[in-house]
């Protein structure tokens, strides 16, 4: 089992971390026209490796659209942002943090859905062996995470909840491949990470969870569009399809863990176990919900927090930067993450 757990995460690590640049995929259906029968129209969406044109094409979400798709994949959410900013990506999918630090920036993005998941795959993660107890006991221990991450928010909300704060424990700042070979070589003595690495760890046997996201972090992706994207009918009619598509290949995903899990290890590299239980821990238990005041304040608690730490220059409002005219009858963000039952816990 020692041997297991290195073999297992490197191939992910070097997919994470190996920019793939850009693909075209004409996945266009038989209507071949715009939305609304307006003409030929070209959707540019941003994606991760095992993203939404793997979950979309396992739904069969792909099979009939009435416009074109161009895909570009990244490595992680923030360079995705980068493009979107720049206009060269209309739409992409990203976790709770990313958006942030891009607003911060004052980037021109524009949160556009969400939805709300089960927050145990964000996890702090000690050795299978640490005398660790407690998040308490991180006091003076050195801790791995990705700076700007939605780990890095866990951890700073972790650390709070037992009464300490960053200065209490010995940040190394490190990107996941980073980080792991740290955590496995025992040059830390946690790592603050999220799934489907916490799934490696534990199914690898070399590590557990000192504590996780749940009851302190929101548990909201998005999806991020361009707001010249927004302002063309046509884009925002396709946009708005799209997200329809999304949430459909969602609910798809929670009935078809399986089938959902072989696709995703074969996309990612991911061994077919760690990426069932990733989907039943994480990925499966995600449910579309509305961008309404409760999510807006939650990533406001989030912006703040980092404002304070210094790691975004600048105060600003993340209402700004959400249009919720997508929302239509989605249940509220504050709605319970779906779940596989106790057996989806390792």
């Amino acid at each position: 089992m020692k041997r297991f757990l290195p073999a297992v995460l490197l191939p992910l690590a070097l997919l994470l971390t190996a920019c793939s640049g850009s693909s075209s995929a004409d996945d266009s259906g038989g209507a071949g026209g715009a939305v609304d029968g307006q003409g030929s129209l070209t959707l540019n969406i941003g994606d991760q490796k095992g993203g939404s044109e793997s979950v979309l094409r396992a739904a069969g979400e792909l099979d009939d659209l009435p416009y074109q798709v161009k895909w570009s994949t990244f490595t992680s959410g923030p360079p995705l942002l980068e493009a979107v900013n720049a206009g060269a990506v209309d739409l992409g999918s990203v976790g709770n943090t990313p958006p942030v630090f891009a607003a911060g920036a004052n980037s021109k993005i524009t949160v556009v859905a969400a939805t709300h998941g089960d927050s145990r795959g964000e996890a702090v993660l000690v050795p299978k062996d640490s005398p660790l107890k407690e998040t308490a006991d991180l006091k003076g221990k050195s801790v791995a995470v990705a700076q700007g991450s939605s780990a890095h928010y866990q951890l700073i909300a972790s650390l709070g909840k037992a009464g300490l704060t960053l200065d209490d424990i010995k940040v190394t700042l490190l990107q996941p491949a980073d980080a792991l070979a740290a955590f496995t070589t025992g040059k830390v003595d946690a790592w603050a990470v999220w799934d489907p690495y916490t799934s490696q760890v534990l199914r690898g046997g070399q590590g557990r969870v000192l504590t996780d996201g749940r009851g302190v972090v929101n548990g909201l992706n998005f999806q991020v569009a361009a707001p010249a994207a927004l302002k063309d009918k046509d884009k925002a009619a396709a946009i708005g399809d799209f997200i329809e598509r999304l949430r459909r290949a969602q609910d798809w995903v929670f009935g078809h863990p399986e089938q959902w899990a072989k696709v995703w290890a074969k996309d990612t590299g991911l061994p077919y176990e760690v990426a069932l239980d990733a989907v039943k821990l994480t990925h499966g238990t995600r449910v579309p919900v509305a961008l309404d005041q409760a999510a807006i304040a939650s990533e406001q608690r989030i912006a703040d927090t980092f404002t304070e730490l210094k790691l975004i220059p600048n105060a600003f409002d993340f209402a700004d930067y959400v249009d919720d005219r997508f929302n239509k009858d989605l249940p509220p963000s504050t709605s319970p993450a779906r779940s596989y039952g106790k057996g989806s816990s390792r």
